[in-house]
């Protein structure tokens, strides 16, 4: 046993730049999952600075100096969230109460349709059946809105949280765009003078990371848009919502488009009943879906990334698990950095060339 991994550490660990990289790994990945609270809107800030330093870098290219470039992101960055703030929360929150208002008068449909099951299908369906499925819903209502209401009393804090983090992060964003090359400078002290290694395993995630994050924010905004068009224009009742929804869904592979059907189905459905409106909408919505896995992931996502759907799968559901929505988001980046470090890391073979 000893000497199998003996020849194991030999294979993969005689390189000191190997060492090197599977440290940085190590303390990286440590301080990440350990501070991660504590660092997300600096880890927030470094992500758009990063998904923004193309536009940066254009502007610096037609003579316009990397501080009045950054400036101008910066400023296009507030404008998005005081739009955000004034304009789009506004309505969501109109439409959220709004929803739950009518919620009553949609459960007592819900339960009227359950009702009739047992004399429509008595074979199989019995009445104990619904009762059991009714007191289970009214349970997890009463549940559901017991949780909004904690939550609603302790967001105190939280909210004035937000609103910091929401003055600093334009900030921080600014100077990383601004001083990108010092604070790269300044990181590469602490680096070994030989990183071929880093140097291989970062040229490919430049490319195919920001690649993939510029591509899914294009891609969620365009469904959330088609979606709020076709939602709009049909007449269904909490437009925006539902749109951002199926938008916001595009970012969970294989299971958001499943899960959010459902809202949008029951909300048509309580709103038309089996009408030619209901049926007309679902076709629409379903030529929507259409057009996402079919053309706009072959356009924004091809080649960038290059991997098996159990893969992806896999990453969405641990990364998730650790982060939350963050690491839903950035399940497949981080999917792609493991791929691009088994690619790159230096085999016996290798070495001994």
């Amino acid at each position: 046993m000893f000497d199998i991994l003996q020849q194991w550490y030999h294979r993969h660990f005689t390189d000191p730049q190997t060492v090197i990289f599977a440290f940085i790994l190590i303390a990286g990945g440590l301080l990440v999952f350990v501070l991660h609270a504590h660092l997300l809107p600096i880890l927030v800030a470094i992500i758009i600075a990063y998904l923004a330093e193309g536009l940066v870098a254009w502007l610096h290219r037609v003579n316009l100096g990397r501080t009045v470039a950054a400036s101008i992101v910066t400023a296009l960055m507030i404008t998005a969230i005081l739009l955000t703030f004034f304009v789009l929360l506004p309505l969501l929150s109109k439409q959220v109460s709004e929803l739950f208002r009518e919620m009553p008068n949609m459960l007592g449909k819900g339960q009227q349709l359950l009702l009739q099951l047992p004399n429509k299908y008595p074979d199989y369906v019995s009445a104990e059946q619904i009762e059991e499925v009714l007191t289970l819903a009214r349970i997890e209502l009463t549940s559901m809105g017991q949780r909004v209401v904690s939550i609603s009393l302790s967001s105190v804090v939280g909210a004035i949280t937000f609103l910091v983090y929401m003055i600093l992060l334009p900030l921080m964003v600014f100077f990383f765009l601004k001083d990108k090359v010092l604070i790269m400078g300044w990181l590469a002290d602490f680096l070994p003078e030989e990183r071929r290694l880093l140097r291989t395993v970062w040229a490919e995630l430049d490319i195919k990371i920001a690649s993939y994050v510029r591509g899914k924010v294009i891609e969620v905004l365009i469904i959330w848009v088609a979606s709020y068009i076709a939602f709009a224009l049909m007449g269904l009742n909490y437009a925006m919502l539902l749109s951002l929804a199926v938008g916001l869904s595009v970012i969970i592979p294989y299971v958001g488009a499943t899960v959010v059907t459902i809202p949008v189905a029951l909300i048509a459905f309580f709103q038309w009943g089996f009408t030619s409106e209901f049926g007309w909408l679902m076709v629409i919505y379903g030529f929507i879906q259409f057009l996402d896995g079919n053309l706009l992931v072959p356009l924004l996502f091809s080649e960038v990334v290059n991997l098996h759907p159990v893969a992806i799968i896999v990453a969405v559901v641990f990364f998730g698990s650790l982060w939350g929505v963050w690491g839903v988001f950035f399940a497949i980046p981080l999917a792609t950095l493991i791929q691009a470090i088994l690619k790159a890391w230096p085999s016996e073979d290798l070495i001994a060339e």
